[in-house]
């Protein structure tokens, strides 16, 4: 894949985005970290990563891809979104790469095999924006054996998006709301491009999980819940994990308060009305358990990070044969 178009002589199209930021000789695009240089697309995060970490893969989060493995995550600095509820806004809300952190995409592969991971994980900000690293780093690491694993936005181009299928393994994605104006007001961005991404994702070979972190009088609206989950069970299908987050405040959001038990509840009740099979809670101490949808049994013990398999064998329940959707060892 090449990573940009030629606008014209002064200019390219950078496709990893859904943005297309359009950019001039020496300047770059909304995610502050790629550059026209000398009419050439130039990922300025390229081998200097701004956290490097051993995580559960539960952390992602995904509960139906590998559980009970862990995997070496990374991420850079720099973020095509603006969220004002950014969790990791030190490093995806500025663009000042510190050039003295090198990490080769050789030297990620070894220390994740190093450090008996399954997977790499390109996460904690925009993984699309330094697409040109990822990409380098997971191809090497299929030759090793390892799964790649991406925690998104959503906001690849379908260019980028058909060209993961070669490479990545499993995604989440945070669908953040179901307004366009929320999207377009608050985080800059386009639903419309989102909810076509989650439609790639899931008709493709990628195992796809999704997270909705409930912000309180932003996205926790029964009406919004609704048309978010009859969108999920319509277009994406039941079998997809939906992970209902606890928000807290944070960043440019120290005044909202925290999300209630109560409505994360009443999230996934809403959900299980329109049939989908797979529900968590996240950022809260409840039951996160993985229980077969037709006899009961548990399948997956989650006590926080914590994982045991106990009764999944060939995508199946070992007590009553029930197909279990996911990638299990």
């Amino acid at each position: 894949m090449q990573y940009f178009r030629y606008k014209n002589e002064n200019a390219i199209t950078c496709i990893l985005c859904r943005h297309y930021c359009t950019l001039k000789e020496n300047s770059h695009g909304i995610c502050g970290i790629n550059f026209n240089e000398n009419q050439t697309l130039v990922n300025k995060t390229y081998n200097h990563p701004s956290a490097v970490h051993i995580d559960p893969i539960e952390k992602k989060p995904l509960y139906h891809f590998l559980p009970a493995s862990s995997s070496l995550s990374l991420g850079t600095v720099g973020c095509n979104f603006r969220c004002p509820f950014c969790q990791n806004y030190s490093i995806s809300q500025t663009s000042v790469i510190d050039e003295n952190v090198v990490y080769t995409p050789q030297d990620i592969v070894s220390l994740a095999l190093q450090n008996n991971c399954k997977s790499i994980s390109y996460t904690y900000n925009e993984p699309t924006i330094w697409y040109p690293y990822a990409k380098d780093i997971g191809m090497l690491a299929k030759e090793h054996g390892l799964k790649n694993v991406f925690v998104s936005n959503g906001y690849e181009s379908p260019e980028t998006i058909e060209d993961m299928n070669s490479w990545v393994d499993a995604i989440n994605v945070d669908l953040k709301s179901f307004s366009k104006e929320y999207y377009k007001k608050k985080l800059k961005a386009d639903l419309d491009g989102i909810l076509d991404s989650l439609e790639l994702f899931a008709k493709s070979d990628i195992w796809l999980e999704i997270t909705t972190l409930l912000i309180p009088g932003d996205n926790d609206s029964d009406e919004e819940i609704r048309a978010m989950a009859e969108f999920v069970s319509q277009k994406l299908g039941l079998n997809i994990p939906w992970h209902f987050s606890a928000f807290h405040p944070d960043y440019k959001m120290n005044n909202t308060p925290a999300t209630s038990l109560e409505l994360l509840d009443r999230a996934k009740s809403i959900a299980q009305e329109y049939g989908i099979k797979y529900i968590y809670l996240g950022n809260v101490n409840v039951d996160t358990n993985t229980y077969c949808n037709k006899c009961g049994s548990t399948l997956i013990q989650r006590d926080y990070f914590n994982t045991k398999v106990l009764s999944i064998k060939d995508n199946e329940c070992t007590k009553c044969q029930n197909k279990i959707d996911g990638v299990f060892e």
